[in-house]
């Protein structure tokens, strides 16, 4: 069946490309080339004038919206067959108040322009790890990375918010202005409304010391047990992710060292000088690799960004892990060796520090008490491995499961409607009451999808 978007054009200030258009495949194409959708339109819309009005005409008629802010969304959750994608892209500006320490950003902000304005005034904000990730997306899931430990997760960090409705209306919210929409954007996802511009407190931070340790993959076990302690008690200034990966195949890594599978931890200290912390964990057993230098925070940010770069296949799963028992460590154990493709890995992210000292009720994000949440990503850029990486993430992430606390990030997830409701353990009842006053014919439903509440 033909679906008009008759009119869009005129409706918005932005470009607007349709089915047929010599853009379409260009602009329809997503982060993660696994998801292949055809919307009927994408509208580049320039302020929030535009994406009101582009959320009046879908609802008059009857498209589904999708809301593309980078588009790395894993499940394709940023696109939508048959509707209407409203791009934000245009929308990134992004402005340091240097005095307030606070910054306004444009929904469709990229990561890294955050993160490189912010550096000039010598501030930032505690974002996810690869530099081309929305900001919107990102900080609406709840935004983990490598500062997580020192300055919380990047909803901590947000103070304020304009978001365009489900009728089109506009808002500005904050902890006293529609309290209860500013504490369910910050991880309740896309599911009310679209966020078009965000202010954030930043924090003083300009270089890091930063980089992998990893050892050879038969001391797995050895190392997850001793990182499983270690960072625990560590102090908050040092953040470590706990990964399994294989170590890419060019500068500036060893020859000799290329493919080898390994198993480490991912640092990151604030500062230039090495603290008493880092240097006890940088002498821990013997690694194959310790990689840690000096660096300035957006050099850091973006150190990810070449190796995974758009338009590969991806399929990934997520967990919230509170505890990493002997017998768990065994199955990452087990499972590592038989990654498909040098890309495919596994991160540990710890979120205790100061992502933990906010109460599982203070935001929408529901697991301030486990201490990491675990991603296993099947990555590589050739479709014909698809359903390998799709297979070993799957039976990774189930045999961890049993041990898991039920629910897994918002933003670590497929599209998987099932598991929603656990992905927001005890605030998901709260969030379908605020879905129904802001949104009650879930015209945002392209997201981990929060149903509204019938009462």
């Amino acid at each position: 069946m033909a679906i008009s978007v008759e009119g869009l054009a005129a409706a918005v200030q932005g470009r607007v490309v349709e089915r047929g258009d010599a853009a379409y495949d260009e602009s329809r194409a997503l982060y993660n080339a696994m998801i292949d959708k055809h919307p009927a339109a994408i509208a580049y819309c320039l302020d929030e004038a535009d994406v009101s009005a582009a959320v009046r005409f879908a609802n008059e008629r009857g498209l589904t919206i999708a809301v593309r802010s980078g588009g790395h969304n894993g499940g394709g959750l940023g696109s939508v067959d048959d509707g209407l994608v409203i791009d934000l892209s245009e929308m990134n500006d992004v402005t340091v108040d240097a005095t307030a320490r606070l910054v306004r950003v444009g929904g469709g902000a990229l990561l890294n322009k955050l993160v490189e304005t912010t550096h000039q005034f010598g501030l930032t904000v505690p974002v996810g790890i690869i530099g081309t990730t929305g900001v919107g997306g990102l900080t609406l899931g709840g935004g983990i990375g490598h500062l997580t430990r020192a300055f919380g997760l990047t909803i901590d960090n947000m103070v304020a918010a304009t978001v365009v409705l489900a009728d089109g209306s506009v808002v500005q919210t904050d902890t006293e202005r529609d309290s209860d929409l500013f504490w369910a954007l910050r991880g309740g996802g896309g599911n009310f409304g679209i966020v078009t511009q965000f202010s954030f407190r930043c924090h003083p931070a300009t270089n890091v010391l930063a980089g992998p340790v990893v050892y050879d993959l038969d001391d797995t076990e050895k190392v997850l047990r001793w990182y499983r302690d270690f960072i625990k008690d560590a102090p908050d200034e040092l953040g470590g992710w706990g990964a399994y990966l294989s170590i890419p195949p060019g500068p500036p890594f060893p020859e000799e060292l290329h493919l080898k599978k390994v198993v480490g931890v991912v640092w990151t200290q604030l500062g230039d000088e090495e603290s008493p912390a880092l240097k006890e964990a940088r002498s821990f057993g013997k690694p194959v690799l310790d990689g840690i230098q000096p660096m300035p925070l957006p050099v850091w940010n973006a150190a990810f960004d070449a190796l995974f770069p758009s338009r590969e296949q991806w399929y990934w799963r997520g967990d919230f892990v509170k505890d990493l028992p002997d017998n768990v460590i065994d199955i990452h154990a087990g499972w590592m060796p038989k990654a498909p493709t040098w890309k495919s890995t596994m991160h540990l992210y710890p979120i205790n520090g100061a992502a933990a000292r906010v109460g599982n009720d203070e935001t929408a994000w529901g697991y301030r008490d486990a201490t990491w949440s675990q991603v296993t990503a099947g990555v590589d850029p050739e479709p014909a491995n698809a359903q390998a990486i799709t297979g070993w993430a799957r039976g990774y992430s189930d045999a961890i499961r049993p041990y898991a606390m039920g629910g897994g990030y918002v933003n670590f997830q497929m599209d998987e409607p099932d598991r929603v409701k656990g992905m927001f353990g005890r605030n998901y009842e709260r969030l379908t009451r605020i879905k129904a006053h802001y949104d009650p014919n879930n015209v945002f439903r392209v997201n981990q999808n929060i149903k509204p509440s019938a009462s």
